[in-house]
């Protein structure tokens, strides 16, 4: 274990990255646990991340993946949990022993809408069709849902979502956004922050949405946050810090289900930093 322990360098990559708050939490959770890790962040695009792989040596410990690099560090996985192996997208990969994919962005949203008291959910709406959508779908149904409507610019890129969705057993639709809305409990955007949908958009979707959980956090509110008038709005920071939770779990112990020791104390050290 000690020499496992000499792997001490983390860093999140992903393009944009400036905007990451991922450094903070997790330097705050290392210094919480009393360990002497590095973690930086590091722009690496899609067509540079094989390569910059690559040149990691024995001294790192593990990745955290951002947008676009989702799909490619899953292919560059050696073996993949169970979230990982339902979406096809890897956020973390650990690099003690070779190259295992993870996927926390399922575990931090089941746990996030859980502290905001949105389980138990049966009609949800999803906005997007990319990696974090998938992962969306699968804690979604991890929450309780048994009815979800995708919405996409373009619907035929969620057939995948759509299967993944009758894989596990819940009823599953994907349209355009202006098509007819029903209403839901909840909808879940997994839009860029910045993307705007159109006023007249933004507010079809608030009217019939119920509460929105969008995974943005930076800039907050979000342009559909800010549209989003007939219900309360929730940003993605529980998200965040709650999948870096898991995420620091795998750096320490290889599986993101055991908890950290004195994990309540860590993470309200990484709620400071937030």
């Amino acid at each position: 274990m000690l020499g496992r322990m000499t792997q001490r360098r983390l860093a999140v990559w992903g393009d944009p990255i400036a905007h990451s708050k991922s450094p903070q939490l997790h330097a705050a959770a290392y210094a919480a646990l009393g360990l002497d890790w590095e973690y930086t962040r590091r722009r690496v695009d899609e067509a540079a991340f094989i390569e910059a792989l690559e040149t990691l040596d024995d001294s790192w410990r593990g990745l955290s993946l951002t947008m676009p690099l989702k799909e490619k560090a899953h292919r560059a996985a050696r073996t993949h949990d169970r979230c990982a192996d339902l979406t096809g997208a890897v956020n973390t990969l650990l690099l003690t022993g070779g190259i295992s994919g993870f996927n926390t962005d399922v575990g931090g949203i089941v746990d996030a809408l859980g502290e905001q008291g949105l389980l138990d959910i049966d009609r949800v709406r999803i906005l997007g069709a990319g990696a974090t959508a998938s992962s969306a779908l699968v804690a979604c149904v991890e929450a309780g849902a048994r009815s979800i409507d995708v919405r996409a610019r373009r619907p035929e890129r969620a057939a995948a979502l759509v299967a993944l969705g009758h894989r596990l057993g819940v009823t599953i639709s994907a349209s355009p956004f202006d098509a007819d809305l029903p209403d839901v409990g909840l909808t879940v955007a997994t839009l860029p922050g910045g993307t705007a949908l159109g006023p007249a958009t933004s507010a079809r979707l608030s009217t019939s949405g119920g509460v929105l959980f969008d995974v943005a956090y930076s800039p907050w509110p979000s342009a559909l946050a800010s549209a989003w008038s007939d219900g309360r709005a929730v940003s993605g920071e529980g998200m965040l810090l709650r999948q870096a939770v898991r995420q620091v779990r795998i750096f320490l112990h290889g599986d993101q289900s055991v908890p950290l020791p004195s994990e309540e104390a860590v993470v309200a050290a990484m709620k400071a930093v937030l």
